[in-house]
């Protein structure tokens, strides 16, 4: 799918990641390139665990972080399943982007990102998408198990939106 960027100072403060402005500008030495290797290695088991806690199917999960970006591979069981543990990723505070080299077996038609503003409702979403603001507990089913109440999302989360299905 390749390279998705995110806000990175928006989403779920899990990693414990990401520098302050006076540490950005000091000369980064030998240790302290080892510390944030091991940091970035720490930072990306726990993503890991946070993606098997939330049972996503994915085999062979491996996630690095150099940086401000996270790489994940893997194999993905399906493309919805694939879409949410870039979310997972994204959506964390320090990352920036998601270089995507998950494989998955059937491939499906991609489901739109959207960047919530602020002001957004699922239902306002809904509204934008589907032209139907009834139809939000689709987007909120979409990004279960992450979501876990449709009234609680946030400015510079990402949220899935499926396509919209063909209605008779």
């Amino acid at each position: 799918m390749g390279i998705f960027s995110f806000i990175k100072e928006a989403g779920s403060k899990i990693l414990g990641i990401g520098k302050s402005k006076s540490e950005k500008n000091l000369n980064v030495s030998e240790q302290r390139t080892k510390e944030n290797q091991q940091e970035n290695a720490k930072a990306a088991s726990r993503l890991e665990e946070n993606i098997r806690e939330l049972n996503l199917g994915i085999d062979n999960l491996d996630i690095t972080i150099e940086g401000d970006m996270a790489t994940v591979s893997g194999e993905a069981e399906d493309q919805a399943t694939r879409e949410k543990i870039i979310l997972v990723v994204g959506n964390t505070a320090g990352i920036a982007q998601v270089d995507d080299r998950m494989d998955v077996e059937d491939e499906e038609p991609e489901a739109i990102f959207h960047t919530v503003e602020r002001g957004d409702t699922l239902s306002k979403i809904a509204e934008d998408h589907y032209g139907d603001p009834n139809r939000y507990k689709e987007i909120f089913e979409a990004n279960r198990p992450m979501l876990k109440d449709p009234d609680k999302i946030y400015p510079g989360q990402v949220l899935r939106i499926p396509q919209p299905e063909e209605r008779n």
